[in-house]
């Protein structure tokens, strides 16, 4: 897709041919369908990264994850470390620190609670980041919607341990921290040069962890292709897509859309990995996508495009 295609250096003359057609199947699709496909495309790597929780501990699929969307967005940004300041190095260490706790809470999460639910909580951090210095009761209304949601699901039973919750927090706070990391390197890196960056810094951080808990397995072929699988699904592809969505629709369509994604992690959650949700659990994942659509709507003109750089 268009991240894959357009942001490293020229290639040689025989790839022009298949550029251009990537670039017009691409852009042949509505951005709306990118947009889905790219959540899809998280929620089904998420659900194969849990399938191998009963062999390979989550911090190992973390560490292969992480090693594999390095790899593929050094290879596809060809990022330059010269020309930066140390400043510039500090931030997008900091970015590639977040973006390991991130990935690392929400699959220790993920190991303990339905997907669904555990992405639900996750979300938590964008919404806060939507309504943050906002002084209108209405955006308040709805942190407090989201906040009864999440005591819906902490309290629902059905396989919702304290532990799981939590690891969930601490990834929403993360991911809190990531839009806002997210946005700076795009500002100080062209393209997505500093991702690139941030992402190797993220799979160095996770592997120590990995490797300690992981042991042997990291020489088991099917973990080291699971693991990039899942590397390719929740990361390389779903960022191609935005980016592609986000050329040709405003920043807060892009949001609302967005909003969806803890319905579709149940619905995968449901179908893939056969997590059945109780009512209750599904009421309270309802109060956090009308909470998060609530925000954004109400908060597009004031921080449309926050976290999309």
């Amino acid at each position: 897709m268009s991240l894959l295609v357009s942001t490293g250096a020229p290639g040689p003359v025989g790839t022009a041919l298949p550029t251009r057609l990537a670039r017009s199947a691409v852009g042949a699709v509505p951005p709306t369908m990118l947009i889905l496909l790219g959540i899809v495309s998280i929620q089904v790597g998420a659900a194969l990264a849990k399938n191998l929780f009963g062999v390979f501990p989550p911090s190992a699929v973390v560490a292969v994850r992480l090693l594999a969307a390095a790899v593929v967005l050094v290879c596809v940004a060809r990022p330059r470390l010269r020309g930066h300041s140390r400043a510039d190095l500090a931030m997008v260490a900091v970015f590639g620190l977040t973006i390991a706790v991130m990935n690392s809470a929400i699959y220790q999460s993920m190991a303990r609670i339905p997907l669904g639910v555990a992405v639900t909580v996750e979300f938590l951090g964008p919404l806060i980041v939507a309504v943050v210095g906002s002084r209108r009761l209405r955006d308040l209304a709805w942190v407090a919607l989201a906040g009864g949601g999440v005591l819906l699901l902490a309290e629902g039973g059905g396989g919702v341990d304290a532990l799981g919750i939590g690891f969930a927090l601490l990834a929403a706070a993360a991911w809190a921290g990531y839009i806002g990391l997210s946005a700076q390197t795009g500002r100080r890196f062209p393209g997505t040069g500093g991702l690139a960056v941030a992402m190797s810094v993220g799979a160095v951080a996770a592997a120590p962890l990995g490797i300690a808990q992981g042991g042997a397995a990291f020489l088991d072929p099917k973990l080291l292709a699971f693991g990039a699988g899942v590397g390719l699904l929740s990361s390389a592809l779903p960022y191609a897509l935005e980016l592609e969505a986000l050329r040709r629709m405003p920043p807060r369509v892009f949001s609302i859309l967005m909003s969806l994604e803890p319905a579709v992690a149940a619905l995968v959650g449901l179908v893939a990995l056969g997590e059945l949700l109780r009512v209750r659990q599904w009421a309270a994942i309802g109060c956090v996508i009308v909470a998060s659509i609530g925000a954004t709507r109400g908060g597009g003109r004031r921080s449309a495009g926050v976290g999309e750089d």
